[in-house]
């Protein structure tokens, strides 16, 4: 079974709308070993009004979460870093600490919402660079604004802003247009990173090997295992992005076209140091 790194889940128990509880988060855990998964980071949402979380919290509580997998003998690694909702003075937010980075790195997940494309969102993402920060759009595929704004997406990933799709959108865990939008990015060179955003045991449960095999069918196997374990391992590292392979185009041929008669589509600055390094270094020399 091949290793793989996972940057985008909700496994911290009772801290937003992921792991319910302690029983939950650790069967989550469990489900990430048996699928192939080393490493973790743990990305609760942090959004005014909702969930209140900070970056001090999370780091607590995934050091509480580390220890108990130890003791449980689970041997899955977890990092702290947030799914980051677009607010103002989002930079600001995080030299505060208030927002995280994944991994105390220059890589930082960012989540606009759903339903409604923001306002200055190029801005928000032009600053992030500009500050030395690599911004890692959270599952663009199921942005219900994307239908109209494909070029914006594409736009962006040319300005350096890494794009992050889930792995049950391949699956059609988030309906055929997700799954679409998902083939489509992949077919286009736009997908940097292959993630779960897994919520609990049963319902969004850890599935990136489905989603790793699926995206192979469209990309090959060597890409999909950089989406899933060589550019997590890179970001964990803190690299530099022009070090990291750019993601490649679709091998298959008229995968797009497949994907419409199969129905998918409706529509047209830290490296991590200290305790932390020596796990990593220990598991990544496995």
């Amino acid at each position: 079974m091949t290793a793989m790194i996972d940057l985008h889940c909700h496994l911290l128990p009772g801290i937003d709308d992921g792991a319910r509880d302690l029983p939950a988060a650790i069967a989550m855990a469990r489900q990430f070993v048996d699928d192939g998964v080393i490493l973790v980071a743990c990305t609760p949402h942090i959004l005014p009004g909702l969930y209140q979380n900070t970056g001090p919290q999370i780091r607590a509580a995934v050091a509480d979460l580390r220890t108990v997998l130890q003791a449980e003998g689970i041997p899955l690694e977890v990092l702290a870093g947030a799914d980051n909702h677009i607010v103002p003075d989002f930079v600001d937010g995080i030299r505060r600490g208030h927002l995280l980075t994944l991994a105390d790195t220059r890589y930082v997940l960012v989540e606009p919402p759903h339903h409604v494309l923001p306002g200055r969102m190029e801005e928000t993402f032009f600053s992030l660079t500009l500050a030395g920060y690599v911004p890692i759009l959270t599952h663009p595929e199921r942005l219900s604004w994307i239908r109209d704004n494909y070029a914006l997406i594409l736009r962006l990933v040319g300005q350096g802003v890494w794009m992050q799709v889930t792995a049950g959108s391949l699956t059609g865990k988030f309906g055929r247009d997700a799954k679409y939008w998902a083939e489509r990015l992949l077919g286009d060179g736009a997908v940097h990173i292959l993630a779960t955003d897994a919520h609990d045991p049963r319902n969004r449960l850890p599935e990136l090997g489905r989603g790793r095999d699926l995206a192979a069918r469209l990309v090959g196997h060597a890409e999909a295992q950089q989406l899933v374990y060589t550019r997590p391992l890179g970001v964990i590292q803190n690299c530099e992005p022009h070090v990291i392979s750019p993601p490649l185009r679709e091998q298959a041929s008229d995968a797009h076209s497949r994907a419409d008669r199969d129905g998918h589509a409706k529509a047209g600055q830290r490296h991590p140091s200290g305790g932390i390094g020596r796990r990593l270094r220990s598991l990544f020399d496995r």
